[in-house]
């Protein structure tokens, strides 16, 4: 009985065996496939890697706990933005008022939107600002932020605790992407004029951190034109929305070292125009991994997220 099994068993395999070898061509493409699949979703690139506001998907936005964050998911660069008090304080904050989304009074009742422009950052010493939480009541945007009593910082409290934080956790050195935050309309209401805003920020910035990890960005191009005019050894970003970047280029009449528009309105060819230019390319604010993949396939240098998490899955 064993010796007829054992001869059923060859038989089959003789018998099978043409076929095999004939369908081996098509088993070896479809490892190939496999494999290929399998290195794609794991591919990896080469950019700057930039937390927007700290890591506001995690944290309160553009507080020392979400820039800690970011530092902690290997961000090569911290984006931030930058508003004025009354006593010339550089403090760092998206809007030059409290955002009613995010904030509570000194009081720690809820600001109103009706109420939110007349309660002036630049009509306030930082003493003053200093009361007011920006980190208890959780951004609707953003259901993963851990909320925390925090009030908006200083410029060079933010600096002086990341980089004792870099030091103390032997960490590789950070880059700083500072936003000015002006508007033609904002002069002397929002905010003081562009020398005196500049210059502010410039005296920060050079007792602190050396010229070469610092960006200066902003969409006013007056605050672009005054610090390469003033400030030539600085990095500096064009931020836009979109449009038709030769345009905004002669507009602002020079070519800086970074264009950074909306991701939505960016295109391939845009990316290699602007990268022919000079410039390098950062858009911002990507949050899928699904929208950073084919951005970082054009080439793009860098991307702006508020969830450097998913960002540095994608990073080398």
């Amino acid at each position: 009985m064993k010796k007829l099994i054992f001869a059923s068993k060859q038989s089959l395999k003789l018998k099978f065996m043409p076929y095999f070898k004939s369908c081996l061509p098509v088993i070896i493409l479809v490892f190939f496939f496999a494999a290929n699949l399998n290195l794609a979703n794991a591919q990896t690139f080469n950019f700057d890697l930039q937390g927007h506001r700290g890591a506001r998907g995690l944290m309160p936005e553009n507080t020392i706990p979400s820039f800690l964050e970011a530092l902690k998911l290997d961000v090569n660069t911290l984006e931030l933005d930058v508003v004025i008090s009354k006593d010339k304080k550089v403090v760092v904050s998206h809007e030059p008022w409290f955002n009613p989304s995010i904030c509570l009074d000194a009081s720690g009742n809820q600001i109103t939107e009706e109420s939110e422009k007349k309660i002036r950052i630049y009509e306030m010493d930082y003493a003053e600002i200093l009361q007011f939480d920006c980190g208890s009541t959780q951004n609707p945007q953003f259901p993963k932020q851990q909320t925390q009593k925090v009030a908006k910082p200083l410029l060079e409290d933010v600096i002086s605790t990341v980089e004792a934080y870099i030091k103390n956790n032997n960490l590789p050195k950070v880059a700083y992407n500072i936003e000015i935050k002006s508007a033609p309309k904002g002069d002397d209401t929002f905010h003081p004029t562009i020398d005196v805003f500049s210059k502010l920020v410039h005296k920060v910035i050079k007792k602190q951190l050396p010229t070469e990890r610092v960006t200066i960005q902003s969409f006013d191009f007056r605050v672009l034109k005054y610090w390469n005019k003033h400030y030539p050894a600085f990095k500096l970003s064009a931020l836009v929305s979109g449009g038709d970047i030769k345009n905004q280029i002669d507009k602002l009449g020079f070519t800086p070292q970074i264009y950074s528009p909306s991701f939505k309105y960016l295109d391939q060819n845009t990316v290699k125009q602007a990268q022919t230019m000079g410039m390098k390319v950062i858009p911002w604010t990507v949050n899928q991994k699904e929208e950073m993949i084919p951005l970082l396939e054009w080439g793009v240098d860098g991307i702006i997220t508020d969830y450097p998490d998913i960002g540095m899955e994608l990073k080398k």
